[in-house]
């Protein structure tokens, strides 16, 4: 699992108007990850009017203004589901009155902020309040403002609508990227804001259980262990992890940052873990050995020896091979391979 999901640059040039643009193209456009975009047409039916079956999507002129609307709304505090709902009552109003003839796609749109929400203007020297980041940027703007109130209504109100993951995927993780570049390009100005944001997605994260009503009660049987290798401090990806594990039932042990090799050892033979995530931020950190040692190890009586498998998350790991581990690419992916046969969390 690596922590991504920056968009692209925005794409210039119009794409042939009669033929429509496609999924990929918009998504870039807007600044969109595909995601979100799959996301946004699955839950509020925001796709293109037409599609053939077999065929790529592809988004006409009024689909475009349809989630340009929708960006604009989420940009300004609008929750999705009422973005949704007020983006497509006002696509219906004007292609009644204007028709269903094409209008040009814009190779950027801007982003008027709508009339009937109310308004932010943009925090001088934030991090880029174009469409590029329509959907978080209220709250990279909360966290540049140090307004502990509003982060937390807006993270805990995202996790309570879509689930652990869709937060992580569409708002946590994009937001942190941002508010980290922008002080990366600042000097030393705005670490105090990452180091505020991030406290409060941790909060978040183990608050997301209470937060959620559908939350399953933790079924029995071998837990998950989540660790980071000896060294490693950086833990909010496996607080993601956690979090999404509890959201479905699945019993977990979460034991944190920078764990010693012995530790971690003397954990797996005391639970008898049913798998074993191992986290790791930087190549430098990545333990191979006690990788390998962890897909040797094994329990029980003879005869009834049991293994845990074993996950090696993070961009740490990259371009390393271990025989009998797991690499998963993303947050889904790992909670899928963790809490295997759990429907919500399958797009």
């Amino acid at each position: 699992m690596h922590v991504d999901g920056v968009p692209e640059p925005l794409l210039a040039g119009p794409d042939p108007l009669d033929a429509g643009i496609t999924s990929g193209v918009l998504a870039r456009r807007l600044g969109l990850s595909p995601t979100t975009l799959r996301s946004w047409c699955q839950r509020y039916g925001l796709g293109p009017a037409r599609h053939e079956q077999g065929r790529h999507r592809r988004w006409s002129a009024q689909d475009v203004a349809l989630v340009e609307d929708m960006c604009r709304l989420t940009a300004s505090g609008v929750p999705p589901s009422e973005a949704a709902r007020a983006a497509k009552a006002r696509a219906t109003v004007t292609n009644q009155h204007t028709g269903p003839g094409p209008d040009p796609v814009p190779a950027s749109p801007a982003v008027p902020q709508p009339a009937d929400a109310q308004t932010v203007g943009p925090v001088s020297g934030g991090p880029p309040t174009s469409a590029a980041r329509a959907q978080w940027r209220g709250l990279a703007r909360a966290a540049l403002r140090l307004q502990s109130d509003v982060v937390d209504e807006q993270l805990n109100s995202f996790i309570q609508e879509h689930g652990v993951i869709a937060a992580w995927e569409e708002l946590m993780m994009p937001t942190l990227h941002a508010v980290g570049r922008k002080w990366e390009s600042a000097g030393d100005r705005y670490v105090e804001v990452e180091h505020f944001l991030s406290w409060h997605v941790s909060t978040a994260l183990r608050s997301a259980r209470l937060l959620l009503d559908a939350a399953r009660t933790p079924r029995g049987g071998p837990p998950v262990l989540l660790a980071c290798v000896p060294g490693e401090q950086h833990t909010l990806p496996i607080e993601a992890v956690h979090a999404a594990l509890l959201q479905c039932g699945q019993p977990v042990r979460m034991l944190g940052a920078a764990l010693p090799s012995e530790a971690l050892i003397a954990a797996v033979r005391r639970t008898g873990p049913v798998s074993v995530l191992l986290w790791s931020q930087t190549r430098s950190l990545a333990n191979t050995p006690l990788a390998v040692h962890l897909t040797r190890m094994a329990w029980g009586a003879a005869g009834a020896r049991q293994q845990a498998a074993l996950l090696l998350a993070g961009p740490g790991w990259r371009g390393i091979t271990v025989e009998g581990a797991a690499q998963p690419q993303g947050l889904r992916e790992a909670v899928n391979l963790l809490a295997p046969g759990t429907p919500r969390l399958s797009r």
